[in-house]
């Protein structure tokens, strides 16, 4: 049998850098985009082999090299988006895409602060890379969110703890495998038995996530199958990206003419994109002003439309990126205005009290967020239904959603978003993909309706039933069920996760006591 060499621990710089940097490639290769799943069971080994006895500033900054290496990778579409809309040259905005990655990268960055710092203090290592894992997850702020569970959307049977815990307990599940495989490897390195504890936690831990797994999705199907059913159609009109500024006629035609296709097929009501193809309403009048586009539908519907309310200040007017829901003759009966809006594109951070931010970058959107979260409501079958929408990312939002679904208490979930922005990259795939906890985490379906791609019907555990190409016109025509339950993590939320980042917190500036065994005689 070949050894391997014994390297000393911890690592010196140059080595310790390098092995970060490969974490941070593994980690975008097992990601969304690229999808090579296997990996995410060992992406964080080369990370947590140099973390290994470094002092707390030297681990932050191997967390920063590995989470700055995962965002640029994996997030190379913003160059495409700040070209877009800020105006500014390619350079310009590749400096711009480079802070905002060595930002988002951050998160990483904390994680390896708490453990130099925990670990130094003589907390167990296994402990402390989990416990910072799920508060990094949980209390670092992003401009556009992830989480490591998304590595595993294509394995439904890993993904179901996410109805007891969200997305950071789908994570430590792969995190507590990653621990296990770094066990056995710096065993070798140093030439000494694995811990035995660290081994058989992480593999007890995938064991478990399987074996729940293997029990809830049957558990599901049974529900799902008993709940009554429609069959949603939703219309990808593939409006390019200024096109649907400027040719509202044509979008109108594309929504139209693709809504009564689809109305002949037999669909119950239908789903069309953000913003989808009508000009700015005002918020005093829409419900007149977008009855006769709804009334043209035919059917049911929930669409975009931009709304505009006139203010008594400087501005003017603000502007809402909203939701509504309508009758199949056309009266509208719900609004839902969005309340994350999107860096860049929909505002400008500190663009209000410095309006100039706007000048520089005039095709940044100037929008407003909304402040309720009451249901929409589709009408099928002579039988009203609550419908929580969600507009743009805020789908991928979990704590968002929790408190969207725990107010409107719903049986469907709805997005519409229009991820042309990206241009045709992974990113609607990240997005997709990024999206399908949501049904997981309150067992319902989730229906999203895009302009370019990706349109998708996601079932309650998380599989995507049906879905579009992009960048093409293309309907989706998929059954759904109306469903509601109460799950753990809609009731709990992430307050498991709150007392987890507190401990990391704590280990961070406390020391250990001594146990007996390890104290001087």
């Amino acid at each position: 049998m070949t050894r391997l060499p014994r390297l000393g621990l911890p690592w010196p710089a140059p080595l310790a850098y390098a092995a970060a940097v490969l974490s941070g490639l593994l980690y975008w290769l097992a990601f969304p985009g690229m999808d090579a799943w296997p990996l995410a069971f060992v992406a964080w080994v080369p990370l947590l082999l140099a973390l290994h006895g470094q002092p707390a500033r030297r681990a932050m900054l191997l967390g920063g090299a590995a989470g700055l290496t995962m965002n640029v990778a994996g997030f190379f579409w913003l160059q495409q988006m700040l070209e877009t809309f800020s105006g500014f040259p390619a350079p310009v905005c590749f400096l711009f895409v480079v802070l905002v990655c060595a930002y988002q990268g951050g998160r990483i960055a904390l994680l390896g602060w708490l453990h130099g710092r925990a670990s130094a203090r003589g907390w167990p290592e296994p402990l402390v890379f989990a416990a910072a894992f799920a508060a990094s997850e949980l209390v670092y702020p992003l401009l556009f969110p992830w989480y490591y569970s998304a590595t595993v959307h294509q394995v439904p049977v890993l993904t179901q703890l996410a109805d007891l815990g969200g997305p950071i307990a789908v994570g430590l599940v792969l995190v507590a495998a990653n621990l296990a495989a770094a066990e056995l490897l710096m065993a070798r390195l140093r030439g000494r038995a694995p811990a035995r504890a660290t081994l058989a936690t992480g593999g007890l831990t995938v064991a478990f996530a399987c074996a729940y797994g293997a029990a809830r999705i049957p558990a599901v199907e049974r529900a799902t199958n008993a709940a009554p059913g429609s069959t949603v159609g939703i219309v990808q009109a593939d409006m390019g990206l200024m096109e649907k500024r400027t040719e509202f006629d044509e979008g109108l035609r594309r929504h139209l003419e693709m809504s009564h296709a689809l109305r002949a097929q037999g669909v119950d009501f239908v789903v069309w994109s953000e913003t989808a193809a009508t000009r700015a309403v005002n918020d005093e009048t829409y419900r007149d002003q977008l009855r006769s586009v709804s009334r043209a539908i035919g059917l049911p519907a929930i669409f975009g439309a931009v709304i505009v309310k006139r203010v008594a200040d400087e501005r003017r007017y603000v502007l809402y990126n909203g939701a509504v829901s309508s009758e199949s003759d056309g009266t509208i009966v719900g609004r839902y205005d969005k309340q994350y809006l999107l860096t860049f594109g929909e505002y400008l951070p500190f663009g209000d009290r410095f309006p100039i931010l706007y000048k520089w970058s005039p095709n940044s959107g100037h929008f407003t967020p909304g402040n309720s979260l009451e249901p929409l409501a589709i009408d099928t079958h002579g039988e009203s239904h609550r419908v929580t929408a969600l507009i743009c990312y805020e789908d991928i939002l979990p704590r968002f959603t929790s408190a969207a679904v725990r107010r409107g208490e719903p049986e469907l979930l709805v997005n519409i978003t229009n991820d042309a922005w990206f241009g045709d990259t992974s990113e609607p795939w990240q997005h997709l993909a990024l999206a399908q906890l949501r049904a997981v985490e309150h067992r319902r379906y989730l229906v999203r309706g895009t302009n370019s791609g990706v349109s998708a019907v996601i079932d309650p555990v998380g599989r995507v039933t049906a879905h579009s190409g992009t960048f093409r016109q293309e309907t989706v025509l998929a059954p759904i069920r109306w469903m509601q339950s109460h799950t753990v993590y809609e009731v709990l939320g992430d307050w498991p996760w709150v007392l987890v980042s507190a401990a990391a917190f704590g280990a961070a500036f406390f020391q250990r006591r001594p146990t007996k065994a390890s104290s001087p005689s």
